[in-house]
């Protein structure tokens, strides 16, 4: 994940210095990232509309072959061949949630090591002098945000630390080249919510994070959902269990697949949420940027693939 931090670091560094604020940094690097998805977000939501097209066959052969089961799964897996679909295809856009998940966070946490990269060595001697010279408590968890912080306030200062090579000399460092300008419509990016619960604020961008979280799942379930329920695709009746307890079953791919898609789509919204709570507000700012492009992606996607439907049935 280190290399994607840094890779994602110098894009956004880049449009800092264009823009000269954070948060509207992000939301352009959000913006831009989101374009460079596109061609994959398209494909999954075309992936998705298939999917739900298929449900009604798949209820058939379940129907058809209740009584058993390999038959019935194997096909079930003909029909995904046939459609060329995967029954774990839903897992693909997790997945990579959660690689820039991991990418972002360990952004937002060293901004100086990858968005400014400032040598770890300088970093350590500011520390040092931040907690020796001016007595500041650097936080444990988020250092290069207390250096963010302290920096913010004095970036106009020069201070001498010692150099690398032989300790006894000294070497002046301007602040202002640490400075990353946090402040988005009156709220302090580097903020920490865990760390701040006396200040209401810093509760603003997690919680419009978690309304419009809620808002794609709900618009995703109904982009999804058919006249079957899911839990009704994939749902062994107790009857055509009667007379067979003592057989051993062979697993269910379809309803693996269907449960496993079902908690990742979950398990990210939840860890998501979790995590901002621990994390700068950066992070949740990112999150929150994609929540709404990510919205007004899959209406759009969803009009157009609609649109493209009724031309070629009309």
């Amino acid at each position: 994940m280190s290399s994607i931090s840094s890779l994602f670091g110098y894009i956004l560094n880049f449009i800092y210095e264009l823009v000269k604020n954070y948060g509207l940094a992000i939301i352009i690097f959000s913006i831009l990232l989101k374009l460079i998805l596109l061609p994959l977000s398209i494909k999954q939501q075309k992936t998705m509309k298939k999917s739900a097209k298929v449900q009604e066959k798949m209820k058939e052969i379940q129907d058809k072959y209740k009584n058993d089961q390999m038959k019935m799964n194997q096909e079930m897996m003909d029909l995904y061949k046939r459609e060329n679909l995967s029954p774990f295809s839903g897992c693909l856009t997790s997945i990579i949630q959660i690689i820039l998940l991991f990418a972002m966070f360990g952004l937002v946490r060293s901004p100086l090591t990858y968005m400014k990269k400032v040598d770890n060595n300088i970093l350590g001697e500011v520390q040092r002098y931040i907690e020796t010279q001016e007595n500041v408590s650097i936080s444990q968890g988020y250092p290069q945000i207390s250096i963010v912080k302290y920096v913010s306030n004095n970036k106009d200062k020069e201070i001498e630390v010692a150099k690398e090579e032989n300790q006894e000399e000294k070497e002046k460092i301007n602040l202002n080249d640490l400075y990353i300008n946090m402040n988005f419509f009156g709220l302090d990016l580097s903020n920490v919510p865990q760390e701040n619960w006396k200040d209401p604020t810093v509760f603003i961008i997690p919680i419009l994070y978690v309304l419009t979280t809620i808002a794609s799942m709900k618009i995703t379930m109904k982009m999804t959902s058919t006249k079957n329920k899911e839990k009704d695709i994939i749902e062994i009746k107790d009857e055509e269990q009667k007379g067979e307890e003592n057989k051993k079953e062979e697993p269910d791919p379809q309803e693996m697949a269907a449960q496993m898609n079902k908690s990742m789509s979950w398990f990210m919204p939840i860890m998501s949420i979790s995590i901002s709570i621990i994390a700068p507000l950066g992070l949740a700012l990112y999150w929150l940027v994609n929540n709404i492009l990510m919205i007004a992606e899959r209406l759009i996607i969803n009009r157009f693939l609609d649109s493209n439907k009724e031309e070629q049935n009309g």
